[in-house]
């Protein structure tokens, strides 16, 4: 694997030192869980389920475990080898791989299907790893990215991020990882440049699990509406597209 950018590195220190704390975020928390499962399934019902799926920056799994109920086979490759570590623990039928996402290390027309939900902001050159995706991608197979989008909300997070990091909170994704937050332009570009054909670009999760309580309950009660007629407020982005058959 070819070696990791100083941004590349930090990202991985920093999910290799709380890889044991990552799914008490998503998974264990009513407010975590609940976001999740609504990004996940966002991006479930773009890729469809069965097949041989590749989730990139898989993490612990939590999407995976998702996938698994709806049948189907699993690989999962995630730059923190702490990750992985754990990842294996609660899946050990599935195979896992320490690598990078701009380099992903697998033959062509491999795969059914890629997902990726929290990573692509991290990426230092998305371009290449769409390049990839579409390599690996069976012909008619289809990738779904979910990531930050550029809002109004998620403008203000790289200082938050800062905070955090001098403050040395021990919290996911708590640090200044010169991350990218995407517009909807910003990916359909990068997705047509790669070689995707249908593509589908939209917004979701606008009770993002941050909110406090009673905030994030007034906020999901809304976010039918919101997604629908003011998109602009909601904090993720999903892009989805084919490889040509």
């Amino acid at each position: 694997m070819k070696s990791a950018l100083p941004s590349e590195q930090k990202v991985q220190s920093h999910y290799d030192e709380i890889a044991d704390v990552y799914d008490q975020r998503y998974d264990h928390r009513d407010r975590g869980k609940q976001y999740y499962d609504h990004i996940a399934q966002g991006v479930l019902d773009q890729i469809g389920t069965g097949g041989q799926l590749l989730d990139i920056g898989c993490g612990t799994g939590l999407f995976i475990r998702r996938f698994l109920k709806h049948g189907g086979d699993v690989i999962g490759i995630d730059i923190s080898s702490g990750m992985i570590k754990r990842a294996t623990t609660i899946f050990p039928s599935v195979q896992f791989l320490v690598g990078n996402a701009e380099y992903l290390p697998f033959s062509e027309n491999s795969f059914d299907s890629i997902s990726s939900l929290l990573a692509f902001s991290y990426l230092t050159k998305p371009e290449r790893t769409l390049e990839d995706c579409l390599r690996i991608l069976k012909p008619g197979g289809r990738v779904a990215v979910c990531t930050l989008g550029k809002n109004v909300f998620t403008s203000s997070l790289p200082v938050m991020f800062t905070i955090g990091e001098k403050m040395k909170i021990r919290r996911v994704g708590v640090g200044k990882f010169t991350e990218h937050y995407y517009t909807a332009k910003e990916m359909r570009e990068l997705f047509e440049a790669a070689g995707f054909t249908d593509i589908s670009i939209y917004r979701c999760s606008f009770a993002h699990f941050t909110l406090s309580d009673p905030l994030f309950w007034i906020a999901k009660k809304v976010e039918p509406f919101i997604e629908e007629n003011i998109p602009y407020l909601a904090y993720n982005l999903i892009a989805s597209g084919q490889k040509p058959l």
